[in-house]
């Protein structure tokens, strides 16, 4: 299943947490031109390198589909960042 919402939250101390819903799909429909862009630069890296074009494809779609339910915090100093992909 693919990420459906990415929900980031910046904290800062003394103001207001920053809070965004960013709907992946899209997103990733709007950014369509360079996600096949990269698609055909990652395919041409492969043949360059000699890595099978199918299992990478398989793998990276196994990575973006095991992506719901990642949750990623950073705190540094007084700053926190969260991530949650849904």
């Amino acid at each position: 299943m693919m990420p459906q919402l990415l929900t980031v939250r910046v904290d800062r101390r003394h103001r207001r947490p920053v809070r965004l819903w960013i709907p992946v799909l899209p997103v990733a429909l709007i950014l369509a031109p360079l996600l096949v862009l990269a698609l055909l630069g990652g395919i041409i890296a492969c043949l360059i390198f000699r890595i099978s074009v199918p299992r990478t494809l398989g793998t990276g779609w196994r990575v973006v589909s095991a992506l719901p339910g990642t949750r990623v915090d950073i705190k540094d100093g007084h700053t926190a960042f969260l991530v949650s992909i849904r």
